[in-house]
């Protein structure tokens, strides 16, 4: 391959990612070809300057996304086109007093990109369900590439694989939210299709997020680029933390423990398997929020802002509280285009129904335990009754909005947890996070006595479980909810000596602080459990993810729910002793205050000149010493 071709084709083995230098470069010539346009004076100061802007950084995004991703730029032009005309002609059917029509052309657009999204994602999980469910054979085929065929040469494409494009979930939502949100009347269309282009495809967030909405970008294409001395400084802070993020942080703990373990579970002691675990919270947090941070300060050096994705999630006191802060973007869209619309705490119908009862239906399938129904049944009669005039009075507002928020939701979660990936055990996942913030929202409500009788009760059961079945699962289960039954036990008795006493603010202070790091604690421990199936469906072929995805993930349970040789943790800890290092500096450097950061990243953004650029030449002579042989690629470029 000549130096050109390596440098303008598609190569599948090497895509563009922000570690890479090849990356940079290009960034650096396509930073001084936009501040060439945004300095030129023949362009004018208006909108003429904007839209070249606009356009190039288009085409900028669209060679970005070839590079990455190849002929799928084809898929992403597609998209483009067709809800840029769909919601053209939304609009106009608005204005002139057709809402029918409107929520009918609302709807092929939804049915259109989300029937790609499906086809791409969810072809081998569909296929191989439908194969499960009636004994049939059907293999996927892959129809783009049979028509791909037909123009280039024959047997070019493979039609017996679909291959995933990078980034479709992310630039799906977006094309879905500006639809939808024309529809609402929130936002305009955009006149011109090249800056609506440029808003689906802006490349430092493409492949892998934040997913933004319409009303946050598409106002920023018509205002002029501004760029200050402090935000920049604080874009360059963003893009080296991001660096170090991903490649002192995320790499290191991947490569020297983490993928070891995963890749085969049984070769490792149960604490082994649970430090790894542990250490993969942090890992997939550095990956991720790394990413982020470098889109964002890629981003802000052209004068875009884009929103912000995490704030510590690991400093969450709840479920809910974490998925407040994890993935903020994604967050937000499934409440605005979901959870709303399914009634959110305010109603349940149609639609709330159909996906509980779509759940149901399919894990007793897949089960073969088709008596699930009959409970189901019963719970969904019951929650129809109570939903009925009479008893929404006695009920009363509070019981009511609390009953519609987790029933709403749990089919949030699950489809959050499909959303990430065509496995089953993305679907545990997130029906896992379901039931977390059911139980949660639940447990606030309880005063103390029902509290401790509930949790008692379920310690006991748990270990009698254990005693009669004697399963890994069950022994893991008990151990935890002995751990939260201590904690619980604590409170209580703490609340029965000072419920009716009158207590210093000190004392306060002091109880409020312990409480608050013990939920802390468990809120992490519970997220980092329900990692275990994240992991296991992460990086495998689609189709045999769900196969070996859920092997490794029993294999996981049953050796950390197993007998542990006490003697193998000290020799860990030694071997792994740089692991465990970098464990505990990530896990602090996160829960180090809010304010705290903020202060030395505008102390960053404050340097003179020089010695920012000093700074920076240090930092990335550190991160590189970091790099692995084969560069990890980024973990949520596969959805």
């Amino acid at each position: 391959m000549s130096f050109w071709e390596h440098i303008l084709a598609f190569n599948e083995d090497s895509p563009l990612l922000f570690t890479q230098f090849y990356f940079w470069a290009f960034f650096a010539l396509v930073y001084a070809l936009f501040a060439l346009i945004m300095s030129a004076r023949p362009l004018g100061a208006g909108r003429q300057k904007l839209h070249m802007r606009n356009v190039y950084l288009l085409f900028v995004s669209w060679f970005f996304y070839y590079k990455t991703s190849g002929l799928f730029l084809l898929i992403l032009a597609f998209v483009t086109l067709s809800d840029w005309l769909i919601a053209g002609r939304i609009k106009s059917q608005i204005i002139h007093h057709k809402p029918q029509i409107a929520k009918v052309l609302l709807a092929l657009s939804v049915t259109i990109d989300l029937g790609l999204l499906a086809y791409f994602k969810y072809a081998y999980f569909f296929t191989n369900m439908i194969n499960d469910l009636f004994g049939t054979g059907f293999r996927v085929f892959d129809i783009f590439a049979y028509v791909g065929n037909g123009f280039a040469q024959a047997g070019r494409f493979s039609v017996d694989t679909i291959i995933l494009p990078v980034g479709i979930s992310f630039y799906i939502f977006q094309v879905i939210s500006y639809t939808a949100d024309v529809f609402r009347g929130r936002i305009q269309p955009v006149k011109n299709i090249l800056d609506f282009g440029f808003y689906v495809s802006f490349f430092p967030q493409l492949v892998a997020g934040p997913i933004v909405r319409a009303e946050e970008f598409i106002p920023q294409l018509y205002k002029p680029f501004r760029l200050s001395r402090r935000l920049f400084g604080i874009a360059v802070f963003w893009i080296i933390n991001g660096l170090a993020k991903k490649i002192i942080m995320s790499d290191y703990l991947a490569v020297n423990l983490i993928d070891r373990v995963f890749d085969n579970p049984l070769l490792f002691s149960g604490f082994e398997n649970l430090f790894a675990l542990f250490a993969y919270s942090l890992q997939v947090y550095a990956d991720f929020s790394g990413y982020t941070d470098i889109a964002i300060g890629v981003a802000m050096l052209m004068g875009f802002y884009l929103p912000m994705n995490f704030n510590s999630p690991y400093k969450s006191q709840s479920p809910q509280e974490f998925w407040r802060r994890w993935h903020m973007s994604l967050g937000r869209w499934l409440k605005t285009y979901l959870y709303i619309p399914l009634g959110g705490n305010r109603k349940i119908g149609f639609g709330t129904y159909f996906w509980w009862t779509l759940i149901a239906i399919v894990s007793a399938a897949l089960t073969g335990w088709w008596w699930i129904l009959i409970p189901f049944a019963v719970f969904i009669g019951i929650v129809a009754i109570v939903n009925s005039a009479p008893f929404r009075e006695r009920l009363g507002v509070g019981r009511l909005k609390l009953l519609y928020s987790n029933l709403n939701s749990f089919i949030t979660q699950v489809l959050g947890g499909l959303w990430h990936g065509a496995s089953w055990n993305f679907i545990i996942w997130g029906g896992i996070n379901g039931i977390g913030m059911i139980v949660e929202k639940i447990w606030r409500e309880m005063n103390w006595h029902v509290r401790f009788a509930s949790i008692t009760l379920l310690t006991g059961g748990l270990w009698a479980t254990d005693y009669f079945w004697h399963l890994p699962v069950w022994r893991l289960f008990a151990v935890w909810a002995s751990v939260i039954w201590i904690g619980a036990f604590i409170r209580y008795v703490y609340w029965l000596c000072t419920h009716n006493k009158a207590i210093t603010n000190h004392q306060l202070q002091i109880t409020n602080g312990l409480a608050k790091a013990w939920a802390i604690l468990q809120t992490f421990t519970f997220i980092t459990f329900t990692r275990l199936f994240f992991r296991s469906s992460s990086n495998l072929d689609p189709a045999t993810a769900n196969k070996v995805a859920w092997e490794t993930a029993k294999n996981m349970v049953n050796q950390i729910g197993g007998a542990w040789s006490n003697a193998i943790i000290p020799d860990f800890l030694w071997e792994y002793r740089w692991v465990v290092a970098m464990f505990i500096t990530g896990m602090v450097v996160h829960w180090v205050p809010t304010n705290w950061k903020r202060r030395y990243r505008l102390a960053f953004s404050a340097m003179p000149l020089w010695l920012m650029v000093l700074t920076v030449c240090v930092a990335i002579i550190v991160i590189y010493q970091f790099v692995t042989a084969d560069m990890q690629p980024f973990i949520y470029f596969q959805f």
